[in-house]
């Protein structure tokens, strides 16, 4: 026999051949995994990249926009494709809502910026569970994937003994099999393992950083439902007594 051939003899194909029935079912689990969690990173991935431009681009067009009511005709006109338009819209929707038909529901009881105030934190709370979709499997699959391979490395060290006990000798042509088993399956655990953390990580800080802006946003939100302008302009018209016209928007605060 050749070089070429126990080469081949002992490649991944013979290391399927060779497998029991646990084996294999270590394996298709892990390749499940694997399949799930690239999936999840591929599309959260995507996601975030898309949200993050659309979120830009929207906050660009706020901060520069003249009044509320033109933000609220461009949000009519395109629809609500990220987390920022999706909050002020339902934030708007919510007082006009009030103050068109007063609180004839539990939901709506209070004066318009409770009911606001109601509105916008239900809409954080669905962004929030929006964004973490997936993120469990994410981190089961990190958590457990090399646990996994080390029972598949258990298995195949179980195996390697098994054989030196029927031969009654160590020889390496009796153990190489099992032992190339138990260790393809601890790099096949690590390989699975590795990406889900790495992106579950990544995900996880971009989802914090996303809702913190969304914080920030939405308390300048409610300041200009309920008082007509932004955080400075507010406090200096209180200090000087001079009232703002209703839904002006100026860039004191742009790019928060």
């Amino acid at each position: 026999m050749t070089v070429t051939d126990v080469n081949t003899s002992m490649g991944f194909a013979h290391f399927i051949a060779q497998s029991d029935f646990v084996g294999k079912s270590l394996l298709a689990i892990l390749v499940a995994m694997s399949a799930i969690s690239w999936t999840l990173i591929v599309v959260k991935g995507l996601g975030q990249l898309l949200r993050t431009r659309r979120s830009e681009k929207f906050l660009n067009f706020f901060w520069n926009a003249r009044s509320l009511e033109e933000v609220s005709a461009e949000i009519t006109t395109h629809g609500v494709q990220e987390p920022f338009a999706h909050l002020t819209a339902h934030a708007m929707n919510a007082q006009a809502h009030h103050a068109k038909y007063g609180a004839a529901k539990l939901e709506e009881a209070g004066t318009a910026q409770d009911f606001v105030t109601r509105t916008i934190k239900k809409v954080l709370d669905e962004e929030t569970t929006r964004l973490e979709n997936g993120l469990t499997w994410l981190a089961t699959i990190g958590a457990t994937a090399p646990f996994v391979g080390l029972f598949g490395t258990v298995w195949g060290v179980y195996h390697a003994l098994v054989a030196i006990g029927m031969s009654g000798s160590g020889t390496l042509d009796k153990v190489a099999g099992p032992v190339g088993e138990a260790l393809i399956m601890t790099g096949i655990g690590l390989a699975v393992a590795i990406p889900a953390v790495m992106a579950y990580n990544a995900i996880t800080r971009s989802n914090r950083v996303l809702n913190a802006k969304l914080d920030a946003f939405a308390f300048e939100l409610m300041t200009f439902l309920s008082m007509g302008s932004p955080l400075a302009d507010a406090a200096k018209n209180g200090s000087d007594n001079v009232r703002t016209m209703p839904g002006k928007l100026t860039p004191a605060t742009r790019g928060a």
